[in-house]
């Protein structure tokens, strides 16, 4: 961990700061969505214009990766987005990678783009020439899949290549996490981001379990992160007032798509929406410190009253609580302070509706 936010460490990711008390972290996951370097470029052009701060592909090789080509994975396809009508289907999980397959030309091309558009690219790698790529080609960043977890030799080769190092949690538990996260640094890298990341495609409402954020937080000394595998964007939203420093959101061009998950995704008209209920929630939630800006202060003056005379009184009268009233704005003595003016005397004849100073009374 490069630096310190109170009690908090952050990580930078191509100078750009992740962590307690710098802006939500945003990804928009397309590594999962594309079938062409064009559609991935698509993909990264929508991102760009919703304000996101990163892209994520998944450079892999599916001939290498999934020997058995006959392999079942089934998953959820939208039918009708109107109605939310969905079918299950099963293909070989060798086709579904395969149709995201690029060669190393062509993730070379697709790092330039992002460069060009400024937008930090970064990808999951499942091998280590594909991780020796990503640093060649200047790749700041790279996640390591929940499938992963416990692949230490792995993730200790990743991490010495000082590239900061995502750990995505899926189904793991806590004393895997922890091995991982010690594998990394015992390689002498802390750039380390975890992932609150639920299974599915998409997630149950019972395994996203938000409420491990905090906990995470507590046990490593590390920006945590939220990887969401839901429709919609609530739980972004409750992750980040939870105390997520990074989210990561699946995007699509057409959520119809067949692939298991486009149906949960983003897709173009959403993205600015999400990226924009972000940044609005981040503003809400404020500082752990009550400041009051100064609207907030002419708006308490405005709805507080103030303590006024309920009638005529002459020098050296004593102020007594029948000759007290209270009215807006707040602007004068505060009704608090009625007993600190009790049984003082006036020292002017002031007429009723005055409202009080403390140069009044002695």
């Amino acid at each position: 961990m490069e630096d310190k936010y109170g009690d908090k460490y952050m990580v930078s990711i191509d100078k750009q700061k992740v962590g307690d008390g710098y802006p939500v972290f945003i990804v928009f996951e397309a590594g999962a969505t594309h079938d062409s370097l064009e559609s991935a470029k698509e993909l990264v052009r929508n991102s760009v214009e919703a304000g996101a701060d990163g892209v994520k592909f998944q450079v892999l090789n599916p001939d290498r990766l999934v020997p058995d080509r006959s392999q079942p994975f089934a998953y959820e396809i939208l039918v009708n987005p109107e109605t939310g009508e969905s079918k299950q289907v099963t293909e070989p999980l060798y086709d579904i990678l395969k149709r995201r397959y690029l060669n190393f030309d062509q993730w070379r091309e697709l790092k330039e783009f992002c460069d060009d558009l400024g937008i930090i690219f970064f990808s999951t790698a499942t091998f280590e020439e594909e991780v020796d790529f990503l640093k060649d080609i200047g790749v700041d960043t790279l996640k390591i899949c929940s499938g992963d977890i416990n692949h230490l030799p792995f993730i200790r080769y990743c991490a010495e290549t000082g590239m900061s190092i995502q750990l995505d949690t899926g189904t793991s538990t806590i004393g895997e996490v922890e091995k991982a996260y010690e594998e990394v640094l015992r390689a002498g890298n802390n750039r380390i981001i975890i992932h609150n990341c639920p299974s599915g495609y998409p997630a149950r409402l019972e395994s996203i379990n938000l409420k491990v954020i905090p906990t995470l937080k507590q046990l490593f000394l590390c920006p945590i992160a939220f990887s969401d595998h839901t429709p919609g964007w609530e739980m972004d939203i409750a992750a980040i007032a939870l105390g997520a420093n990074m989210v990561e959101k699946t995007i699509t061009l057409d959520r119809t798509c067949q692939g298991p998950e486009h149906i949960f995704s983003l897709e173009p008209e959403d993205m600015k929406k999400f990226v924009k209920s972000i940044r609005d929630i981040e503003i809400a939630l404020g500082s752990s410190r009550r400041v009051l800006s100064e609207d907030e202060r002419r708006i308490s003056w405005n709805t507080r009253r103030s303590i006024v005379l309920k009638k005529d009184v002459k020098k050296g009268d004593v102020v007594e609580k029948n000759t007290l009233d209270y009215t807006r704005p707040g602007t004068g003595i505060e009704p608090c302070m009625t007993d600190i003016i009790l049984e003082k005397k006036f020292t002017k004849e002031l007429s009723k509706g005055s409202k009080l100073t403390w140069g009044d009374f002695k």
